[in-house]
């Protein structure tokens, strides 16, 4: 991390109370200057509860918060029975940010060999709208707490959405892995030129442009239900009077 020129934030996954801060308290000893904790964690038995998932969750960062002191992020699945109320308890456990969202590994199943294949797939550019959905949402709602974007970045334009959305920094692993690590550089140049052809002259311009306010989150996302039905019928017809 010393030989860098960037912060260098740690990535971690544990399985244990006690794995979960040792490792935080290596990453940090070896130079992170923050640590992400990637709570992977499919809770298929049908006996755990979700609010037990919930606790699970929030004593990993309790415990992780007390065990550094580096800033601690904690990246989200988007499968909580109430997405909002667990950021905000998150936020309030001590994590200094939230990154959203977390992309489980999806197994396919081969019907010729009749085998499940674990094989993981690079997102895509669809996959966005809902990150971009809760990271509007939130964005005025969780005080000082930063908040990433993860997942279906391809292009500057890509950023640029998540940026108006609401997001303080945008990441992307599928993109680098299909273009190779040069394709960072092509991002943040695609970025500025956008930033100029549009005329914001900072970042900080940029986000949360488009961002809910903090009061109007149930009434946008009616509206935004009712808009997409009207789009669909232009698109699509009538599909009703089709039916008949």
């Amino acid at each position: 991390a010393e030989s860098l020129d960037v912060p260098v934030i740690a990535s971690l996954n544990g399985a244990t109370a006690g794995g979960w801060t040792g490792i935080a308290r290596s990453m940090e000893s070896a130079g992170a200057s923050a640590v992400e904790l990637n709570v992977y964690a499919v809770p298929g038995r049908t006996s755990i509860t979700g609010a037990e998932v919930e606790e699970r969750h929030l004593d990993i960062v309790r415990d992780v918060v007390a065990a550094v002191s580096v800033p601690v992020a904690v990246k989200l699945s988007p499968f909580f029975s109430s997405t909002a109320a667990m950021a905000r308890a998150i936020a309030d456990e001590g994590a200094a940010g939230l990154v959203l969202f977390n992309r489980f590994v999806q197994p396919d199943v081969d019907v010729e060999t009749l085998q499940v294949e674990p094989s993981p797939t690079l997102s895509t550019r669809e996959e966005s709208r809902l990150a971009r959905t809760w990271i509007a949402l939130l964005h005025k709602r969780l005080g000082s707490t930063s908040l990433a974007a993860t997942t279906g970045v391809e292009d500057a334009g890509d950023v640029a959405a998540y940026l108006l959305a609401g997001a303080d920094v945008v990441m992307t692993a599928s993109a680098l892995l299909r273009h190779g690590p040069g394709y960072a550089g092509e991002l943040l140049a695609g970025l500025e030129a956008w930033m100029d052809r549009k005329g914001y002259s900072s970042l900080a311009s940029v986000r949360g442009v488009l961002a809910v306010g903090s009061d109007d989150g149930d009434r946008v996302e009616r509206a935004g239900y009712v808009a997409a039905l009207t789009k669909a019928r232009s698109v699509y017809g009538d599909l009703t009077a089709s039916s008949r």
